[in-house]
């Protein structure tokens, strides 16, 4: 938090306490709200009527937090980070805090609902007093310009937001839903929200460091189940060939690759086992069949002879 955005918070808090006590004590203020509610705008400028009834969207939450929610959470997948997400939803999360919390507790009557000519409307019920609309827009579109990457950005965006919050403002203004206070007090409340984010900014980056944490432990306990289960099967398929008197079973068979040709080759995959040097090969007897080392000779000499002799008997 700069010493500039320190006294600017204090100076915002200021006016959005000279403005609720303005109010509670019926001053010239609520002489300009009864004004201008009996001027009726509306009725002054009706050719805008159609126009402003849509423009006022900008400041109702639902719209507008799925809009900015949207085109924060392309650039939170493009960035690999969470913090725009954590920014938008803490500030709408304080937003609602506090605006909410000083709309029932003054229960303010709206412009359409008063009942006594330059009664104030306080503690009567009501929920107009900050003017919602004007808060949420001022928050929902600050936090845009609060996230610009370079300055330019962020002075753009935060006139582009400015003109929005004021603009929607006035909107509520002429449409007769709200006082002039209403929309100075949401002014006050959404700017104040603004400036407090960097208070902030140490509990969103644990958040964001917790969720990542989380997310990667997750991930890799994810990784490492589906890694068992894929080896699961190969591995007693391997088992069963190498062990098994009897030998595998069809379904075994058929999954082990098969590099030769034989009933004993086919059962013999070639990932398994590296496949023996020329030194290293058993002696492989007239029949085909393969007996341990042991049982051979050590030497040549004596196996030629007994097959030279076993032919000599057979001729």
């Amino acid at each position: 938090m700069s010493r500039t955005r320190v006294w600017l918070f204090g100076a915002t808090l200021a006016v959005y306490v000279a403005i609720v006590v303005g109010v509670l004590t019926t001053s010239k203020l609520v002489t300009l709200d009864w004004q201008v509610m009996l001027w009726r705008p509306y009725k002054q400028w009706p050719q805008i009527h159609a126009f402003l009834d849509y423009f006022v969207v900008l400041g109702q939450r639902g719209p507008t937090a799925v809009m900015v929610l949207a085109w924060l959470s392309w650039r939170a997948w493009r960035r690999r980070t969470l913090y725009p997400l954590l920014v938008l939803g803490t500030s709408l999360l304080l937003l609602n805090i506090t605006v909410g919390a000083v709309k029932y507790g003054l229960g303010r009557l709206g412009p359409h609902y008063a009942t006594t000519v330059g009664s104030a409307e306080m503690f009567a019920g009501g929920d107009i007093f900050p003017s919602g609309h004007t808060a949420n827009a001022v928050v929902t579109w600050g936090v845009l310009a609060y996230l610009g990457t370079t300055p330019r950005a962020r002075r753009w965006g935060s006139i582009a937001s400015a003109l929005l919050a004021l603009g929607v403002g006035a909107t509520t203004v002429y449409l007769g839903t709200h006082w002039v206070s209403d929309v100075l007090l949401g002014w006050a409340a959404g700017l104040l929200i603004l400036l407090a984010l960097p208070w902030f900014e140490p509990a969103m980056a644990s958040a964001e460091a917790r969720l990542t944490a989380g997310w990667a432990r997750l991930f890799h306990r994810g990784s490492r189940r589906n890694a068992r289960s894929l080896t699961a099967v190969p591995l007693g398929a391997l088992a069963r060939a190498d062990g098994d008197d009897d030998g595998p079973d069809d379904t075994s068979a058929a999954r082990l690759p098969v590099t030769a040709k034989g009933p004993h080759a086919a059962a013999r995959p070639t990932a398994a086992r590296q496949a023996p040097g020329r030194h290293e090969r058993t002696t492989t007897t007239p029949a085909g069949s393969r007996r341990p080392q042991s049982e051979h000779p050590r030497s040549a000499g004596p196996l030629v002879h007994q097959q030279a002799r076993g032919r000599g008997v057979a001729g």
